[in-house]
């Protein structure tokens, strides 16, 4: 039997890694032809999302679905029946995809059992790099954070909480695009702290924080509460992705 039918991990990143590959197949062919940035986002998500949905219902046709496309329940049964749903972000980051060479663009798969992120893959195709949980990195492997460390946010208004960790640990704030790029960075240590409370969905965070607490860094709410996945309203405005030796100021300048 292929070891992507037995091993959900495998699956996740395998299929995390074969829609990046179709996603730059898209924009290789969308720029070659001068096609407008919406046509490559609206594309690029369309062609992205079927396709991990009909690998999905192939390979685990018992298992829930979430997508951020919204068109899960067409061939997966309901998510409240399920105590397994695979939480999906075929593009996160559009905006980014369709601005080459931009590389801050990932593609999300998780499973969430019981409400928690068991098994996660994010595809950053523009670097050719895939983490997951099945070799997940190492935050030991990582060397120790500087005296000045780096705190990633979004291309616009960094949120204000981002602004007070900052300052509380003398750091640098670092933009970069999508949510899945930003926490990878700190599990790649290019940063140290992503920080996020603009309002986010599971689809965002789900497989990152999958990544990131297999690599032994600390995910949670920016209340510090843990983060749970799979219920029945799936927006999930903010979280923490951190070295957990930052974890203590972090949370204490969020509260001051």
């Amino acid at each position: 039997m292929d070891v992507a039918a037995t091993d959900d991990h495998y699956l996740a990143a395998d299929l995390a890694s074969r829609a990046g590959t179709v996603l730059l197949e898209i924009r290789q062919r969308l720029i070659a032809e001068g096609a407008p940035t919406s046509l490559m986002r609206h594309e690029g998500d369309r062609r992205s999302h079927e396709f991990l949905m009909e690998a999905l219902a192939s390979n685990r046709p018992d298992d829930a679905v979430l997508s951020e496309e919204g068109s899960a329940h067409a061939c997966h049964p309901e998510r409240d029946t399920s105590i397994r749903t695979w939480i999906i972000d075929p593009v996160d980051g559009t905006r980014e995809y369709s601005e080459p060479p931009r590389t801050d663009w990932a593609v999300h798969v998780a499973l969430a059992e019981r409400g928690q992120p068991t098994v996660g893959a994010v595809a950053l195709p523009g670097l050719g790099i895939t983490l997951s949980t099945l070799k997940p990195p190492s935050v030991h492997d990582l060397p120790p954070v500087s005296s000045q460390p780096r705190i990633v946010v979004s291309r616009s208004r960094p949120p204000a909480e981002a602004l007070a960790v900052c300052e509380a640990l003398n750091g640098e704030l670092v933009e970069m695009g999508s949510a899945g790029a930003k926490a990878m960075a700190v599990v790649r240590g290019d940063v140290d702290c992503y920080l996020h409370s603009g309002g986010q969905y599971e689809w965002d965070s789900c497989a990152p924080v999958a990544v990131a607490l297999a690599a032994g860094f600390h995910a949670s709410r920016i209340d510090g509460r843990p983060l749970s996945y799979d219920q029945p309203d799936p927006f999930l405005p903010d979280l923490i992705v951190c070295r957990s030796e930052l974890v203590d100021i972090v949370l204490a300048a969020i509260t001051a």
